[in-house]
């Protein structure tokens, strides 16, 4: 699947970490704060504007976020293996799970892959973790992409699941840029319980998600 939006992020080397990385991360004892906050405004402002909106009978019914799960595609695998452990450090470090690695289901001779062959990495993210990444990405990464104007709304999936392409793992702070070895781009795809587009759409605009007009 290719990238719903793709952009460079605005940056410059050796810049100082971003402050406000720090205030997400650490609250009181260093404990990360950042999920509870999420999951609350859901909670607080999301769950009672999707019920009014919508019509939704009963509470169970408002659409809420599933998983999100991070892809990084490693074609360059097949003749770099340190590729893969280089990309797994970074996808780890940004979604602060450890990623697994996808393998070729079937051969394709004309790319030279075989079954079986690492071809990406990927991990699903739930509960906390979720949160915690939905939260980085459009409050800290997307702004730092270059000219960014908002994400594109076309990129649903007509069941209620959204997909997005970033061309660069530097977009996210915790990302050095003097230590990555190599640019690589990642796909986010955010599964949500929503029957429509609509109702998902309106569900992410609510939790921050900044759609371009």
């Amino acid at each position: 699947m290719r990238p719903a939006h793709q952009d460079r992020p605005h940056h410059a080397r050796g810049r100082a970490p971003d402050p406000r990385l720090r205030a997400l991360r650490a609250g009181p004892g260093g404990d990360r704060v950042i999920a509870s906050r999420l999951r609350d405004r859901y909670q607080a402002e999301a769950v009672p504007a999707l019920q009014k909106q919508f019509s939704y009978v009963n509470p169970m019914q408002v659409p809420r976020l599933d998983k999100v799960v991070v892809n990084v595609g490693l074609g360059e695998a097949l003749t770099n293996a340190k590729a893969i452990d280089a990309a797994v450090k970074d996808l780890a470090t940004i979604t602060g799970q450890k990623p697994i690695v996808t393998k070729a289901k079937r051969s394709i001779a004309q790319f030279r892959v075989r079954t079986g062959n690492p071809i990406g990495i990927k991990v699903t993210l739930r509960g906390h973790r979720m949160w915690d990444f939905l939260e980085r990405f459009s409050l800290l990464a997307l702004p730092r992409i270059r000219d960014f104007r908002g994400v594109p709304s076309r990129s649903f999936d007509g069941r209620g699941n959204y997909s997005i392409g970033l061309r660069e793992q530097i977009a996210f702070p915790e990302i050095d840029y003097d230590k990555v070895d190599r640019l690589r781009g990642l796909e986010i795809s955010i599964v949500t319980t929503a029957k429509t587009d609509e109702e998902s759409k309106r569900l992410l605009e609510l939790l921050g998600m900044p759609f371009a007009s």
